[in-house]
């Protein structure tokens, strides 16, 4: 069973905090194992769900050029080191007659997307502050498109707890978007846990009102618990000014911790993360109804 390809629940990053660190521009976009069947989803989805899964304002088709063109270029050039063998090159070279990159109808942002694990999101600055001005969203986490499209940024935060408007945290994210330079791109880590390894997870506002209780949602154990972890990168483009917003789903069966070869230490600190969540906290990861039992069983495995 292969380990995970992060683990940011080991005390590398703080549970609802910022945690944005320097990205090397060579390290931008993620190949791995998953590549193809995530690219095949991301075509079932486009297929059966597309007003679901992209949204775009009218006046952001050139920065969207200017996304694809940054995609295909980092791509070609990188692919003797990140693509991990000659099938996948031959895979994404199968892709590119089929989606046309210049004279196509399809949005430029979602052919960007189809070549990517990654999903794309474009921030732009506006009198109110940043918006999300177009997206092609196929793997969301427990969020849905149509409710965030072309909202301000402090408005697509409000139900994270400490994140809203006129928080501070609200202020110190306008202010690094504000400041974000193009030479300078950079990365974050978030986790959750779900109850199947479904990348497609949209959940409404209406959805997460539903669940107020502090002991409601799905009852897990570590067999059927999934880590999703999203490795989130941020942008600025060069030409348009706006911000490129790219989140990187990785899945993982709870369960493989138990073969990692630093298990004890992770599983210890996943276990502390859990256990320093507050009840607001808990109710927006879903983990109210399991945090306890999830956090014995990690504490266990940190036993050896």
């Amino acid at each position: 069973m292969a380990g995970p390809t992060h683990t940011p629940y080991d005390g590398s990053a703080k549970p609802f905090s910022i945690g944005l660190k320097p990205l090397d521009p060579a390290e931008w976009i993620e190949i791995d194992r998953h590549y193809r069947a995530q690219l095949e989803e991301k075509d079932r989805l486009i297929a059966e769900r597309p007003d679901d899964v992209f949204a775009a304002r009218p006046d952001t088709d050139a920065a969207q050029r200017e996304v694809l063109e940054m995609v295909v270029d980092h791509l070609i050039r990188g692919h003797a080191r990140i693509f991990p063998g000659r099938d996948e090159w031959d895979f994404l070279g199968d892709r590119l007659p089929r989606f046309q990159l210049h004279g196509s109808d399809e949005p430029p942002l979602q052919i960007a997307a189809r070549f990517v694990q990654e999903d794309l999101v474009l921030m732009r600055r506006m009198e109110d502050g940043w918006r999300l001005a177009a997206a092609s969203l196929c793997f969301p986490s427990s969020w849905t498109l149509g409710e965030k499209f072309d909202r301000p940024l402090e408005q697509i935060h409000k139900p994270v707890p400490g994140f809203g408007p006129d928080t501070r945290m609200a202020t110190v994210i306008r202010r690094i978007f504000d400041n974000l330079q193009p030479e300078k791109p950079v990365e974050r880590y978030n986790w959750s846990l779900q109850e199947n390894d479904e990348l497609y997870r949209p959940r409404s506002e209406a959805q997460k009102d539903a669940r107020p209780g502090s002991s409601t949602g799905p009852r897990r154990d570590m067999a059927t618990t999934f880590i999703r972890v999203e490795r989130q990168t941020l942008r600025k483009l060069p030409v348009s000014g706006d911000i490129l917003f790219t989140i990187r789903i990785c899945l993982d069966p709870l369960a493989v911790l138990a073969h990692h070869p630093d298990r004890m230490r992770i599983a210890g600190s996943f276990a502390e993360q859990l256990d320093g969540l507050d009840t607001h906290q808990l109710a927006y990861k879903n983990l109210a109804a399991d945090r306890d039992a999830l956090a014995a069983r990690l504490k266990a495995l940190a036993d050896g």
